[in-house]
């Protein structure tokens, strides 16, 4: 993360250990010893996703300071070059889990039965024995590891239940709950493992070596040896190792992967392929532009790693009131004994009473309602090229009601085109020609990345005119642009700029020039005004126009938003009025808001924030910066090849595909109706069996299935998501 004297904040994300257990209580704790430390601004740390996030203060601390206080906490790292192996070592963790899972099981059955058959006491015990040992091995890991942070969690209770069941003589019972709570533990990490695979997936898809070409030969040698400025060669079939321009050939490549497009995207010469997606036809000659640590997909990769580490809201309320309801709960298992053997009842069974009521009353169930679901929305988006930047942002994707888009490159190809150079009749000695004009416009306009700066060149290299060189370019944003060609100065620009920038100044011919642009601005073109300045002033030599297209399925697209509930949506633009509002009723748009500096976009969408409250900004990432930023929730467009987008934006598509927008939205709301169902669920279930054990009393077993039941099943409706489509 870059920083500036006035905003000094980094953030780093450290890979530690996934722990086992339920709760996050001793993350919390762990958050709250860490920003006691010097520089630290802000901390989200998670054993269950096995991350620390920290904001702080490079000028106090740094991110080494960070890891040494981390690793005093008897926290364990991990390098992130040690992820692959990590994630090896988490899939045997697993299994590890399973099998102690199938020993419980074997324990406490050959208990059960051995009971039942008047078997050896001993074989029984032996068989409960092993049911303790392997249900509660992890559980009781768990728990110390957070009373080491000086907290309880919910792994805590399960363990304390286990024992009291076994102190009372109901060894089934206490194996029953330790069986469950195990299985539903190991479920729980398959979900999560689950989400997080399906992103490490990406990793697989890059090959280890390249075809560099090395004196007019072809040399294989690792990616991570490859340069900036190598060329390497793809064949049909190959898939494309990091990220290029290519240089020669044509074909088409599958991005489906990276940018969740559905067909195969053509490449010529000039255009720019990302590493992991596969060349499907043409043999391509690539030049490096990323080194392999800089690519599209390992990008998406951290950051997709690092949105998972960041916790949604509802999350970090739910974890910061874990500790508290749990020392809740045992005081009301505490006072469950007490009360009742003080009026006199009988020890055994208000003890298994009480058991019950700490089993039914514990918030596993809540606990991990909302990362099983954010954690396998935010994997769901990145399998489809949608990066949401943190769990926050899911969220807030489900409450958006107002939509504000860019046009140019957004609603439109942002592939415009120079339809028409006009020559102004009494332009100076009457001797200029078209082809002139547009020579003398491109020479300027070739130091612009504007859109249509880009369109005049490209018009003129077509027509293969010659392009004198410029000197002393200087551009007005959002009005246009001047420098100086063969020793005369130049000058580009809309309405606005010859008004504004030039007020001072006598130009000839600008009132038949003006005319002359709104009238081409009544046909849906966008022009502007060419001049020249000289001694004897500024004179309009003439004026281009341009138009653009609407992106295949925009209309569509705004529909789909509408479906989902957004009520109003708006363009935000610098072109003309007229263009804008022609783009805004072929697609559907309520609202244009055009000619705007972009400052002016950030007081737009503050307007629109104030009026509807959760406000969405649609953008390329680059000119809408900004914007994207003050919006309630930031989406860039094509951030496969935009640093900016993936700096600014709160979601990123890694395509252009327009209908990810309202995939965008509706997997938020999605999301958002499967956190209520889970919480319905957890907290009913805890009502329900809390209510029964006070009132009528039910046996601990059925309170075990309950509890767990209710666990397991809110794991696998978050699950549900991973699947999510349009």
């Amino acid at each position: 993360m870059a920083s500036t004297d006035s905003d000094p904040l980094s953030t780093c994300t450290i890979p530690i250990e996934r722990r086992g257990g339920r709760g996050e209580a001793g993350a919390r704790s762990l958050e709250r010893q860490l920003e006691q430390a010097p520089g630290v601004h802000d901390v989200e740390v998670s054993f269950r996703t096995g991350s620390v996030r920290v904001a702080y203060d490079e000028r106090v601390t740094d991110e080494e300071t960070i890891r040494r206080v981390v690793r005093d906490r008897n926290v364990s790292l991990h390098d992130e070059g040690e992820t692959e192996s990590d994630e090896v070592s988490t899939r045997s963790e697993l299994r590890r889990e399973a099998v102690f899972v199938a020993l419980t099981l074997l324990g406490m059955v050959t208990g059960l039965v051995t009971g039942w058959l008047d078997g050896p006491t001993l074989l029984g015990w032996v068989g409960y024995g092993g049911a303790y040992v392997f249900g509660g091995w992890y559980g009781l890991k768990g728990a110390i590891e957070t009373l080491r942070h000086r907290a309880v969690d919910i792994d805590l209770l399960m363990i304390v239940a286990a024992v009291g069941a076994l102190s009372i003589g109901a060894p089934f019972e206490g194996a029953m709950l330790l069986f469950l709570f195990s299985l539903s533990n190991t479920l729980q990490h398959y979900a999560i493992g689950r989400s997080r695979r399906a992103i490490k997936s990406l990793v697989e898809m890059r090959p280890d070596d390249a075809q560099v070409l090395r004196d007019g030969e072809e040399v294989t040698i690792p990616i991570d040896e490859v340069a900036v400025g190598d060329v390497f060669v793809v064949r049909p079939g190959d898939k494309i190792p990091l990220d290029g321009v290519v240089t020669s050939g044509e074909g088409t490549v599958d991005q489906s992967s990276l940018t969740g497009e559905s067909v195969p995207v053509p490449k010529e010469p000039g255009d720019e392929v990302f590493g992991g997606t596969i060349n499907e036809s043409g043999s391509l000659e690539i030049e490096v532009t990323r080194q392999a640590h800089e690519s599209a997909i390992s990008r998406l990769i951290h950051m997709v790693e690092r949105a998972q580490s960041e916790k949604a809201p509802t999350q970090r309320l739910i974890d910061r009131l874990e500790q508290p309801y749990v020392l809740g709960v045992f005081a009301l298992t505490i006072a469950a004994i007490g009360i009742p053997l003080a009026l006199g009842s009988e020890f055994t069974s208000t003890f298994y009473r009480a058991m019950t009521l700490m089993v039914a009353a514990s918030p596993c169930a809540v606990i991990i309602s909302t990362p099983a679901a954010v954690l396998s929305a935010i994997a769901s988006g990145g399998r489809q090229g949608v990066l949401f930047k943190g769990g926050e942002h899911v969220e807030t994707a489900a409450t958006i009601d107002a939509v504000a888009f860019d046009k140019t490159g957004t609603l439109t190809q942002g592939d415009t085109q120079l339809t028409d150079a006009f020559v102004r009749a009494s332009a100076g000695d009457g001797a200029l020609t078209e082809d002139e004009l547009l020579a003398t416009a491109a020479a300027v306009q070739a130091r612009s990345e504007h859109h249509l700066a880009r369109a005049t060149v490209t018009a003129a290299e077509e027509r293969s005119l010659t392009v004198p060189s410029a000197r002393g370019f200087q551009s007005v944003a959002g009005k246009g642009v001047r420098a100086e060609v063969e020793e005369v100065t130049i000058h580009i620009g809309n309405r606005s700029y010859f008004r504004t920038v030039l007020e001072d100044t006598r130009i000839e011919g600008l009132e038949p020039g003006l005319e002359r642009l709104r009238s081409l601005e009544a046909e849906g073109k966008t022009s502007v005004l060419v001049a020249r300045e000289d001694e004897g002033g500024v004179t309009v030599l003439g004026w281009l126009a341009f138009t653009d297209t609407v992106r295949p399925g925009a209309a569509e697209m705004i529909a789909d938003i509408r479906s989902l509930g957004v009520e109003h949506i708006v363009m935000l633009t610098g072109d003309n009025e007229r263009v804008a509002q022609r783009i805004a009723d072929e697609v559907g748009i309520d609202e244009v808001q055009a000619e705007l500096l972009p400052e002016e976009k950030v007081t737009t969408v503050e307007e629109l924030v104030n009026r509807h409250e959760n406000v969405a900004m649609v953008g390329d990432g680059v000119n809408d910066a900004p914007a994207l930023a003050t919006a309630s929730l930031g989406i860039a467009m094509g951030g496969a090849g935009t640093d900016v987008a993936l700096e600014t934006a709160d979601v990123v598509l890694m395509g252009d595909d327009l209908s990810k927008i309202p995939y965008v939205l509706g997997l938020g709301r999605r999301t958002r109706r499967t956190l209520v169902v889970n919480l319905a669920i957890a907290f009913g279930a805890i009502a329900l069996m809390v209510g029964a054990i006070l009132l009528r009393g039910i046996p601990l077993p059925l309170a075990v299935v309950g509890h767990e039941g209710s666990t397991v099943l809110v794991s696998l409706n978050g699950l549900r998501l991973l699947g999510f489509r349009k």
